[in-house]
Formats: structure tokens, C-alpha cells, sequence
């Protein structure tokens, strides 16, 4: 062994054997690693849901709701990840003192061999006092929902208040509560239903981050007929009879509901009651007369009306009003 040892053509062959061996070790560890790197891929997962770990007392504002996030690395654990989606993205805010910070969006359960970015990477957020206050609560109905002819006479809204609770800043930007009711066209009868309750700005956005109770309220809506009221004026037509002399006509009723198309019911500024003065007896000097409904109009009220009549008695010219109902005993 010792005399191989000495033979320089042996340890020449040694060495050139241990440089092959070398070689094809670096070779290998070469096509491995280009193996692997083709092996790769990119994947974006968009809109992933975003936690928000805080302090429950304090409210927070200025967290989108999704992010997306983009993944390299090998194919196999970009696919899993896609799959699964059991990984979380999160800000925490928990040892934060109230105001305006920038946070991370952090990520949780994603392998160490992928290459991660969160878009966006930060956050802008608020943190604040939660404050509830109770508003009354504005009901609202779009008029075009009623029939030609119908009016919206009044709305009511059960109950009448909602509390709200949410950041301090949006509180102080409440400027309207509101519950809106929606449906189909040509009402023409009250109604009862439900509405959403929505708090607005003073410019009409919507606030968001509001949690209201209850959220839904109900709103009785009270829908008449359009109707006006007009003077009657007294117009007697004929003669009176013979003996009776009518000075005045007076009634109690002073005016009458119109009732009908508005383009109908403002154009009469008066209501005329045509009294017959022979319907006037010496026994009898009030009259019965029923209104007629005007043209266009869809009806009147009172139907009917009592018509007095200030008359002088001339019994000498009195026509007895059946002649056969005379005394046939006078001599």
C-alpha cells in the first residue's frame, strides 16, 4: 500500500478521479437548482377578507374591507394556498392609542416559501371613542308613488327615535335619520310598511360604520283624495209662490269640499247652490237641496244642505196648496 501511495502515476489518477467526481457533483446541484427555479409561479388572490383585531370599546375607521395578495414560489404551495385560502390578512390594533395611524397589513398561515405582498401593503386608519345617540327618525315617501288625484296627507313613523352608535367623528356628521318607503305606483290607499333606517351627512351621503337600532322601523302612510275647500254661495232660481215674499236666503254650511284631479279641483273658487224659491211654504221656509258633484270632479261634500228662507206672509194671497182639504162645513 505504502509503495501505491509513492507511485505517481497512482496518484495522479486519484486526483484526476476525485476532479470528475467534483464536476458532476457541482452539475448536478446545478440542473437541481434549475429544476426548481422553473418550478416556480405567481398567483394574485384578490379581494381577500380583512381582519381587524381592536379593542372593543374603541370604534375604527379607514379599513378596506378586502386587499389582494400576491404569491410566488413553488407551484405546488401557491395552488395549496389558492385552494385552501386558509391563511388570514389582518391589521391589529390593539396597543394603539386613539388617532390616525398607518398600520401593516399583516399575514398569517402562508408557507415561508412563497414571496408575499399585500396590496395595499398599509393602512390608513382612525381610532376613536364609540359613542351612541339617539336621533328621531325622519320618514320620508316619494309622492310620484300616488295615483293621479291622491295626496300623501301625513306619515308616521314607529318608533319614532333610533339609537346609533359608531366613531365619535361620524356622530357629530349626522345630520338626517331617515326611513325611506319604496313601492309601486298608483297608491290610493293608507298603508302600513316596514323601512330601512339611513344615516346621512348634511351633504346626503350615507355614513357608513353606523350601527343603528333597530334598523328597520314602521311608517304608516296616510293617502286621501286631493279635496279643497270652496264658499257656497246661495242662488235662488224661480218664483215663490203667491203670498210668500222672500227677503234672505242663509244656510249654515259655509263652504264644501271639492273633491277630484287637482288641475280640476283649483280652478272652482266658489260652490253655487241653486235653491228653488217656490220649494219655500208658508208652513215650511226651509229647503233641502242636494249638490251636485262639479264637472271633472270626482265628488262633493256634504251631499246635501239646509237652505232657510226669510219670508213674509201675505195671508190673504196664500193659495191654499190643496183646495179639497178646505172646511166643506162652512155655511
Amino acid at each position: 500500500m505504502d509503495k501505491m501511495m509513492d507511485n505517481r502515476w497512482f496518484l495522479r489518477s486519484t486526483a484526476l478521479l476525485l476532479a470528475f467526481l467534483l464536476f458532476f457533483s457541482v452539475q448536478a446541484e446545478d440542473n437541481s437548482t434549475g429544476t426548481t427555479d422553473n418550478s416556480r409561479t405567481s398567483e394574485v388572490i384578490e379581494d381577500v377578507e380583512l381582519e381587524v383585531y381592536h379593542d372593543n370599546s374603541l370604534m375604527v375607521s379607514g379599513v378596506p374591507k378586502t386587499a389582494d395578495l400576491h404569491l410566488n414560489g413553488p407551484v405546488s404551495i401557491v395552488q395549496t394556498a389558492r385552494q385552501l385560502e386558509d391563511f388570514t390578512l389582518f391589521v391589529d390594533l390593539r396597543n394603539l392609542p386613539m388617532g390616525e395611524h398607518q398600520v401593516p397589513i399583516q399575514t398569517e398561515n402562508l408557507s415561508e416559501q412563497l414571496n408575499i405582498r399585500v396590496d395595499p401593503a398599509f393602512v390608513n386608519v382612525v381610532i376613536e371613542e364609540r359613542v351612541s345617540q339617539e336621533f328621531r327618525i325622519d320618514p320620508e315617501i316619494n309622492e310620484r308613488m300616488l295615483a293621479e288625484g291622491f295626496i300623501l296627507e301625513s306619515v308616521a313613523v314607529n318608533p319614532e327615535t333610533v339609537t346609533v352608535t359608531g366613531p365619535k367623528s361620524m356622530i357629530d356628521a349626522i345630520s338626517f335619520v331617515k326611513a325611506t318607503v319604496s313601492g309601486e305606483q298608483g297608491v290610493k290607499e293608507s298603508f302600513t310598511t316596514g323601512a330601512r333606517v339611513r344615516v346621512l351627512a348634511e351633504d346626503l351621503t350615507k355614513l357608513e360604520n353606523a350601527e343603528i337600532e333597530p334598523q328597520e322601523v314602521e311608517v304608516d302612510v296616510n293617502v286621501v283624495e286631493y279635496s279643497k275647500l270652496v264658499p257656497v254661495r246661495l242662488e235662488p232660481i224661480g218664483e215663490a209662490r203667491p203670498g210668500i215674499t222672500i227677503n234672505d236666503w242663509n244656510t249654515t254650511t259655509e263652504e264644501v269640499r271639492i273633491f277630484g284631479p287637482k288641475t280640476v279641483v283649483d280652478e272652482i273658487t266658489e260652490y253655487v247652490i241653486e235653491v228653488e224659491a217656490s220649494s219655500v211654504t208658508a208652513e215650511d221656509d226651509t229647503v233641502e237641496v242636494e249638490l251636485e258633484i262639479p264637472s271633472g270632479a270626482s265628488g262633493v261634500s256634504p251631499g246635501q244642505v239646509s237652505v232657510e228662507a226669510e219670508t213674509v206672509i201675505d195671508e190673504a194671497a196664500l193659495i191654499p196648496e190643496d183646495p179639497e182639504a178646505t172646511d166643506d162645513t162652512t155655511p
